[in-house]
């Protein structure tokens, strides 16, 4: 089931570890930076609006298209990638073992699968970023994997394997709280804030089995996000016993997601999950080429 948003928003070298590879979060971006200046400078004028406009677009330009956006030094500052995504995972009490692996284990399969790798290589500078962190009652997260550079199939192995091996298995949950997509949405907007370098697109992408009910409302967290440009996207993991009238995808669909192109998926089962978010992954890391997903979901 596929629900769309309201329209608003060199690999390290073989002998490099994963920890060289990934890059912490830093304080703010050239181009955020930027974004920030201009907009204090938009009730200037029609005139100067434009100016603002055309000269935050050439800055933006700049950064993306220079010589060092195929550097494969990523131990520094920059990182230079086509897109931002930012794995927001629950891990609440509601979270059994065997979601707990659903979601670890299919986000391992989709970063390498052929499709995603394919679509990764043959953007316009050819990596993305990644993180991932599990989310619960708002205080409550975790960072399993920092922001990491990925731009061919080995990097995305390696990421993988940080996912695979230290991401949440349901266990011992108990104390773990409620639900806070508000949360969830908060922590990963702070983190594309502070990606550590320029992505042409940013995205804020949602695993949940269930609605907001702990912590802040809902809508000024999504609305803030997509006033700074980010898209949300969501799987959202439907209960065997769900009523169709009131789905989980309905709700995130009018409550959640937001910005260019958003979109729900909602799978109905593993198999449908690891599909799910396979072809989400290859459309939100596509920049050149038009990917569309059909209204009949997960095939």
């Amino acid at each position: 089931m596929t629900l769309p948003g309201n329209a608003l928003t060199r690999p390290a070298s073989r002998g490099r570890s994963l920890r060289k590879r990934s890059v912490f979060e830093m304080e703010g971006n050239m181009v955020g930076r930027h974004h920030q200046d201009s907009r204090s400078r938009f009730h200037s004028g029609p005139g100067q609006r434009a100016n603002s406009l055309l000269r935050l677009a050439t800055l933006a330009a700049a950064a993306f298209w220079c010589p060092t956006a195929h550097s494969a030094n990523v131990d520094g500052a920059m990182l230079n990638v086509d897109v931002a995504v930012v794995f927001a995972v629950d891990f609440s009490s509601s979270i059994n073992p065997k979601i707990a692996d659903l979601q670890r284990e299919g986000h391992a399969a989709a970063l390498t699968s052929p499709e995603i790798i394919s679509a990764i290589t043959q953007n316009y500078i050819g990596c993305i970023g990644v993180a991932y962190f599990e989310w619960s009652s708002p205080g409550h997260t975790r960072t399993v994997l920092p922001w990491t550079r990925i731009c061919g199939l080995e990097d995305a192995k390696a990421a993988a394997s940080v996912i695979s091996n230290t991401g949440d298995t349901g266990y011992g949950r108990g104390g773990r709280g409620g639900t806070s997509v508000s949360a969830a949405i908060d922590v990963g907007s702070l983190m594309l804030d502070r990606f550590p370098g320029n992505a042409m697109k940013k995205v804020i992408d949602i695993s949940s089995n269930g609605e907001n009910n702990d912590g802040l409302p809902v809508q000024p967290s999504r609305m803030n996000a997509i006033a700074k440009g980010y898209t949300i996207n969501a799987i959202a993991i439907p209960a065997a016993d769900e009523n169709p009238e009131q789905s989980l995808a309905s709700y995130f669909a009018r409550s959640v997601i937001g910005g260019s192109q958003a979109f729900v998926l909602s799978p109905k089962g593993q198999h449908d999950y690891i599909t799910a978010l396979r072809r989400k992954l290859v459309t939100e890391v596509s920049m050149n080429v038009d990917r569309h997903i059909p209204a009949t979901g997960p095939q």
